[in-house]
């Protein structure tokens, strides 16, 4: 009976978000639109294309993901739930939360456990930061090579590899710990414990296949490159020629700036504060 209300919820939760979210934006859905009118439809073409190559490579980490779960599940369903996701992620923006339990509930409408669902967001996410990295790296090399190298890109990319490797260990962590290694205060709250179950009863062995993990870190790199086209595409589209191999590692080390601004000041920087006084007023 709770899982019939908590489905609904959530739906009715997203759409409504989708809706404030279309309001709140319509101005520059207005701008963006009206831009579009004065692009070369080939200039768009492309960028729709090379966002196309970005959901068709994460419903590919999905497949093979699901495959060493020993779920067979076709290439057609997956792909427009690579679209929905993003809509997820966006219309609640909780650090990818939200995006994970549709994920998650979608595949059970499949009939797919919540675990292989979870198994998969897992390597989902360290396949993700495994291809972050690369990305940075390969960015700092190019413009180390071909660009001007500032002391402020090594503070940023230094604190990024920090923070892109504390996360798939969070993630490894809560999976290893599970609910019952949780402090009694935090197990007062309803969502954390069944979430941490989840975790741990991820398929073990879907993280430790080392051809699954290349395998998805290599369609998440292919992720990063047709973003960056993307980016290529419209700068074209708008007259500002450039290359490739400048508007890589700029829309990289943007990536980068925005993750560590947005998250630090909507995530990081409330965490402490917010622990000590959730303990407070739960004990």
């Amino acid at each position: 009976m709770k899982r019939q209300f908590i489905k609904p919820l959530l739906a009715g939760m997203l759409l409504l978000s989708g809706l404030f979210l279309v309001v709140t934006q319509f101005g520059r859905l207005e701008r963006f639109l009206g831009l579009l009118g004065h692009i070369d439809s080939r200039w768009i073409t492309a960028a729709t294309l090379f966002q196309f190559g970005t959901y068709f490579s994460l419903a590919l980490v999905w497949k093979q993901a699901l495959r060493h779960g020993g779920i067979r599940c076709s290439f057609r369903s997956l792909l427009p739930l690579a679209i929905a996701k993003l809509f997820a992620d966006q219309a609640l923006p909780t650090g990818g939360i939200s995006g994970i339990a549709f994920f998650v509930g979608s595949l059970r409408c499949r009939g797919i456990s919540a675990a292989v669902g979870m198994g998969t967001m897992l390597v989902s996410i360290l396949s993700y930061y495994g291809a972050y990295v690369l990305a940075a790296l390969a960015s700092i090399l190019l413009l180390w090579l071909y660009h001007e190298m500032q002391a402020w890109i090594v503070f940023v990319s230094v604190i990024f590899f920090a923070v892109a490797v504390a996360i798939p260990a969070a993630a490894l962590l809560l999976k290893q710990l599970g609910a019952r290694e949780l402090p009694e205060w935090l197990k007062r709250f309803p969502v954390i414990p069944g979430l941490l179950d989840v975790y741990a009863a991820a398929p073990a062995q879907m993280i430790r296949r080392p051809v699954l993990l290349f395998q998805a870190t290599l369609f998440h790199v292919f992720i990063f490159l047709f973003d960056a086209a993307t980016l290529w595409a419209m700068l074209q589209s708008l007259g500002r020629p450039v290359s490739l191999l400048q508007a890589f590692p700029c829309f990289v080390l943007a990536s980068m700036v925005a993750t560590l601004l947005l998250r630090g000041f909507t995530l990081w920087l409330p965490m402490l504060p917010g622990l000590w006084l959730t303990r407070r007023e739960l004990l």
